[in-house]
């Protein structure tokens, strides 16, 4: 571990521009990290909590907007696909605000988290607000919690932050499906 943090502080600002891409890409455990090496001294804790946010804050906005822009013809395709979309659209239309919050945990689901968001009626404006206010409490926890708890993260293990990050993904699948599949018996109930 002491290898990792002395490579941190040699490549300084490239650290801090890696945090930002990663974390406008996805999600996972290096906000944790880089909030646990901030703890050592290893990296500037205010600069760990700008990129962070700016990378969780301008790639969700960047997804909202590619799904604002070509979302429809998304939802026009006839196939399965279509269908998929319209009800990930109908779903994000009901329960979006709070999916706005949550869906920066689950481990894979950040990389497409803001596209349903995207295809529904909520203003950009809302969106982005909502977006900022759930990328602050996502840097408050995972940066937060890894500066705080600096000398426990090291006891916990990496095996243990996978099998968390696996079993909150397994919880958010679970509730998504009854979502589904609720949603799915309404709309038939509706045709019929």
């Amino acid at each position: 571990m002491e290898g990792v943090l002395a490579l941190l502080e040699q490549y300084g600002l490239f650290v801090y521009l890696l945090l930002f891409g990663y974390c406008a890409l996805k999600s996972g455990w290096l906000p944790l990290f880089a909030g646990y090496a901030a703890h050592t001294g290893a990296l500037d804790i205010n600069l760990v909590i700008v990129a962070t946010f700016m990378g969780g804050y301008v790639g969700d906005e960047i997804r909202f907007a590619l799904a604002r822009a070509y979302g429809t013809s998304w939802l026009e395709k006839p196939n399965k696909i279509g269908q998929l979309f319209k009800t990930a659209s109908a779903l994000a239309n009901r329960y979006g605000l709070a999916y706005i919050f949550l869906y920066r945990y689950p481990k894979g689901l950040r990389t497409i988290g803001a596209l349903p968001i995207g295809l529904t009626n909520i203003s950009w404006r809302l969106f982005s607000t909502l977006n900022a206010c759930s990328a602050f409490l996502w840097v408050t926890i995972l940066v937060g919690g890894g500066y705080t708890f600096g000398a426990a993260f090291e006891s916990l293990g990496v095996e243990n932050l996978t099998a968390l990050s696996i079993l909150l993904l397994g919880v958010f699948l679970v509730v998504f499906y009854r979502l589904w599949t609720k949603h799915s018996l309404v709309s038939t109930a509706k045709v019929k």
